[in-house]
């Protein structure tokens, strides 16, 4: 069945794409769905996701409502997937980069808050 997108909000995997947030500096805790903040959340965890297509799902959200290519979520998500892909060391410190800015943005008060 097919649902009718406005030109301002269109979806992709049922991730909503707002046209009008993307590339924004401003993250509020509250737009990101349900699903991104799940992986994001889980990103930051003990047991973070292993399936890369997940990982690459919210790379993906950060992307293109974040800062584009230099948004930390972003940079960590692609670090992590390429880790899951290669299994080689992931980068510490992306993923210092990307508790810190998880910080910033409102999902925690303190990076440790996160794991």
């Amino acid at each position: 069945m097919s649902q009718q997108q406005s030109a301002d909000n269109v979806s992709i995997d049922d991730i909503p794409v707002d046209i009008d947030n993307t590339q924004s500096e401003d993250i509020d805790p509250a737009d990101v769905p349900d699903e991104i903040k799940s992986i994001t959340r889980g990103l930051a965890g003990e047991h973070p996701p292993t399936n890369p297509l997940v990982v690459l799902k919210a790379a993906r959200w950060w992307h293109i409502h974040g800062k584009g290519g230099t948004d930390p979520a972003f940079r960590w998500a692609i670090e992590w997937a390429r880790h899951l892909a290669t299994d080689t060391p992931s980068d510490v410190g992306r993923f210092d980069e990307f508790l810190k800015y998880l910080v910033t943005v409102g999902f925690a008060d303190e990076p440790h808050e996160l794991q």
